[in-house]
């Protein structure tokens, strides 16, 4: 499989931001984050990081705001590890994917146990 230089790099950012929650981002704000993916587009101009939180519509919102405070930071430490010529701009985005996935879980859990009722 051939991949692209945008993918390697997406790749990067990804392993690099995870290390750097692993470390600490010191903002109160950032609770239990989870970097679920990195999308950089093909001329390297934007990176968007998808990020997932276990807690309530407050400590997401909190921790997106804590994210978005650290773009500067996180934007430099890639500049110092990747070595490339132009940095991504970061985005910074809630990955509703798992909420999606849970909710068609439950309706599934919902018409199976209707279905199981209905047989009786």
């Amino acid at each position: 499989m051939i991949y692209k230089r945008s993918d390697k790099v997406a790749e990067s950012i990804h392993e690099m931001v995870s290390r750097l929650l692993i470390k600490g981002l010191n903002d109160p704000r950032i609770g239990f984050v989870t970097i679920t993916g990195v999308k950089v587009t093909d001329d390297l101009s934007y990176a968007t990081i998808y990020f997932s939180v276990i807690g309530s519509d407050e400590e997401k919102k909190s921790s997106e705001a804590g994210l978005n405070s650290a773009k500067g930071f996180i934007r430099k430490e890639i500049a110092r590890h990747l070595r490339i010529r132009h940095v991504p701009e970061i985005l910074i985005k809630y990955d509703v994917s798992m909420e999606y996935g849970r909710h068609i879980e439950n309706i599934l859990t919902e018409i199976h146990s209707k279905k199981g009722s209905d047989d009786t």
